[in-house]
């Protein structure tokens, strides 16, 4: 699939769609919307590596990676 998050898995969806008029009563719906990941270009130093990596990932894995370390997370991942 395109545009898939490599670390978390995240994929775009289809999610209905309404008007801030009738949002609370879901009465007239104004059909299905693709909701699209978030996703960044980051280049990510791994010091265990000692070299850079350019990944496409979503804002979710970014904080993944924040709180868990790069080299672990990629690790996880299968992309090192």
């Amino acid at each position: 699939m395109a545009n898939t998050c490599p670390i978390t898995g995240k994929t775009s969806k289809v999610a209905g769609g309404y008007s801030n008029t009738v949002r609370a009563t879901k009465f007239t719906p104004t059909g299905m919307v693709r909701k699209k990941v978030n996703f960044q270009k980051k280049k990510i130093f791994v010091p265990e590596l000692k070299k850079h990596v350019t990944l496409k990932i979503s804002t979710k894995a970014i904080k993944t990676i924040k709180k868990n370390g790069a080299y672990k997370t990629l690790k996880a991942a299968g992309l090192v």
